[in-house]
């Protein structure tokens, strides 16, 4: 049970937390002890017997998780609350273990550690927050290895303590500070090895939410490779070492630099052979003869016309011949058959006044007039008899 779940109850209780302040006065038989609640802003001071805490195996420092059986004295006069311990007991590393396990499968649940849950890292970012130990090596690492990679990166460091009793805060703290900066595009968290106890504030589920929470994406590289903290995976990236996460935070300039002549030698490469292509094409289209010499053309359908012209002027003269021809041989056909024709001959033909022809002698009598119709003119007869 943590401190901030049994403050106001009665008799003795099972308390966990973290030593933050441990003394020993030379001669005293009692020693005191500041535990804090690692997962809320509390701390009590415990009473102990100094040698139950001298009995402990392997001795307690400052920093160490331990479990004690104490009873809560409330002193009303001062409103203060303080234990009297009679059992401490470290927590063993086993332990820690299976209950960071059981708050691993917890969170899981909730979806909070989801791979559809986390977001790509921007490609440049313009300003990176860095949280980590202050002058600590994990922050060289990053911060020299990435200006390495791309001189132009832009750091915002926040320096919090990456163990003991107030890391958790602090860099929960840091965190949000950093995540409200918008010119922020990626948080990094960095802390180099040490041991389960050391790393256990990265473990802890107030700073796996706060990580979740987060607008920006944030990278983690706590511990060593083989060292997965909770954080790791709530964490939209884990990087096995500070230096790695420096590799994932921003490119590599030479290596960008290589890939752009590299594209570029390629574009130049497909646009030459595009190019070569189409000249290829233009040759081929500019040998044909319609292209090669247009005119040609022209002049072959142009004789082709004349060539017809002829010959329809020729076929035309022929027809119109042989038309002059058939009609002038119908003209003598028409002329010799004709009434004239035979008037010609010396024939004549005799009319009546009315106009018709005398076809029988009956048809006419004594001292009729007639006409007789001869090839230059009209005689005047009449019948006599």
């Amino acid at each position: 049970m943590a401190i901030g779940q049994w403050v106001g109850r009665l008799g003795h209780v099972w308390v966990e937390g973290q030593i933050t302040q441990l003394t020993r006065r030379p001669g005293q038989p009692t020693c005191f002890l500041v535990l804090r609640d690692p997962a809320a802003e509390m701390s009590l001071q415990v009473a102990c017997p100094r040698s139950l805490l001298d009995g402990v195996d392997p001795p307690l420092d400052e920093g160490s998780r331990v479990v004690v059986w104490a009873k809560p004295e409330f002193r009303p006069q001062r409103g203060t609350l303080s234990l009297t311990a009679y059992d401490v007991r470290p927590v063993g590393v086993g332990a820690l273990l299976a209950r960071l396990e059981q708050l691993r499968q917890t969170l899981a649940a909730e979806g909070l550690f989801a791979p559809e849950r986390k977001r790509p890292l921007p490609f440049l970012p313009r300003l990176v927050g860095l949280v980590t130990g202050r002058a600590s090596a994990a922050e060289r690492d990053v911060v020299d290895n990435a200006r390495r990679r791309w001189p132009a990166v832009q750091f915002r460091v926040e320096n919090v303590a990456v163990q003991g009793a107030y890391a958790v805060t602090e860099v929960i703290a840091a965190l949000q500070r950093l995540d409200g900066d918008p010119e922020v595009d990626v948080i990094v968290i960095a802390r180099g090895g040490g041991s389960v106890e050391d790393l256990l504030p990265f473990s802890d589920e107030s700073l796996v939410r706060a990580v979740v929470a987060c607008r920006a994406p944030v990278v983690t590289a706590v511990g060593h490779e083989s060292d997965v903290p909770l954080v790791d995976h709530a964490a939209d990236r884990r990087a096995s070492t500070p230096t790695d996460a420096a590799k994932l935070v921003v490119p590599d300039v030479a290596e960008e630099l290589r890939r752009v002549a590299q594209m570029r030698r390629r574009a130049y490469r497909s646009v030459s052979g595009w190019v070569d292509t189409e000249l290829h094409r233009l040759d081929a289209l500019r040998s044909r003869p319609a292209v090669a010499d247009p005119h040609a053309l022209v002049d072959r359908w142009s004789a082709e016309i004349v060539a017809a012209r002829e010959r329809g002027r020729r076929a035309t003269l022929a027809c119109v011949n042989e038309a002059v021809t058939d009609i002038a041989q119908l003209g003598a056909r028409v002329t010799a058959l004709s009434p004239q024709g035979t008037l010609d001959r010396g024939y004549a033909v005799l009319q009546k006044a009315d106009g018709s022809a005398v076809r029988d002698p009956a048809d006419v009598g004594p001292g009729e007039q007639l006409t007789g119709r001869v090839a230059r003119g009209r005689v005047p007869l009449q019948v006599t008899s």
